[in-house]
């Protein structure tokens, strides 16, 4: 989730972050500190002076990513055909901030969308070709799905009661029969291939466009191994026809995956617009349209 909340949310502010560069990393103390201007939810990010940028957890929960970042993304990113975060440093609990957070160096281009994307049918290729690519890192001792990556790459089994009940909160807005067969069908296709890296949270807030072409993905918070199965609900969140046909193709993936994606997809839409406190915010159309992707392509393809 994006956010353009003013500075300060969750008790983090540009004074603070001056504060932990100056403590920490005294060589970068003298450069300015601004909020990013579309920021995410789980963690703040601001500007550091012209070439870097600095992130900070929102909560425990988010805190364990920065290690797993550190870690693992300069070990990624080598065999990866676009680029990813580097990380320059990573910073200590400090000025009463409770977190690890980390240094980055700044990554060009703009959030994608539509109109900031010359041939959306490429573009879908392209993310397809990161998702490939970054299936075949070796998985040798990485972070196994789990708690750190909010269960994205284990089993959509976890959110089972969830998605029963805001499917059922969300009335005649959706065909509920239609939906449990696609949500049943994603629980019995189980996934039983050896564990290969996923991304955890492919969407738009997370790819960066630069010349109207695909230049990085970030926020590799919920990556680990596991089930690649959660990187493919983009082809419904941000693909339409043409470009959802264009990146079914290029990524391939077997039936069982594609129906685990569906119920992934289908969750989070359920639960985003079971949620919303505003039956008119932007939000809910645009999960209701996803929803019936969803339905139309398990009628299509299962």
């Amino acid at each position: 989730m994006l956010s353009t909340a003013p500075d300060g949310r969750a008790g983090i502010d540009a004074a603070l972050v001056k504060r932990l560069i100056s403590t920490q990393f005294p060589r970068w103390g003298r450069l300015p500190v601004v909020p990013v201007a579309v920021d995410g939810w789980d963690n703040r990010t601001y500007r550091l002076g012209e070439d870097m940028t600095v992130r900070l957890p929102t909560a425990a929960g988010y805190a364990p990513a920065v290690d797993k970042e550190c870690d693992w993304l300069p070990r990624l990113a080598p065999f990866l055909p676009t680029a990813v975060p580097a990380v320059l440093a990573k910073g200590a609990p400090g000025e009463g901030y409770p977190y690890s957070w980390s240094v980055r160096r700044w990554l060009p281009g703009e959030t994608a969308s539509p109109e900031r994307i010359d041939d959306m049918a490429r573009f879908a290729t392209d993310v397809a070709r990161f998702i490939l690519a970054l299936q075949r890192c070796d998985a040798t001792d990485g972070p196994l799905a789990g708690e750190h990556s909010f269960y994205r790459g284990a089993s959509p089994a976890h959110y089972d009661d969830e998605t029963h009940r805001c499917v059922a909160a969300l009335g005649d807005r959706v065909d509920k029969k239609r939906a449990t067969e696609v949500w049943q069908a994603a629980l019995a296709a189980e996934w039983r291939g050896e564990p290969v890296w996923f991304h955890g949270d492919l969407a738009a807030g997370n790819l960066l466009v630069d010349g109207g072409e695909l230049s990085a993905v970030i926020d590799f918070g919920t990556s680990g191994v596991g089930d690649p199965a959660c990187d493919l609900t983009i082809a419904w969140t941000m693909f339409r026809e043409d470009s959802r046909a264009a990146f079914r193709q290029a990524v391939g993936q077997d039936d069982g995956t594609w129906a685990r994606a569906r119920g992934w997809a289908l969750w989070k839409s359920a639960l985003t617009v079971a949620e919303c406190p505003d039956p008119r915010d932007e939000r809910v159309a645009l999960h209701l349209r996803v929803i019936d992707a969803v339905l139309a392509d398990h009628e299509r393809f299962a």
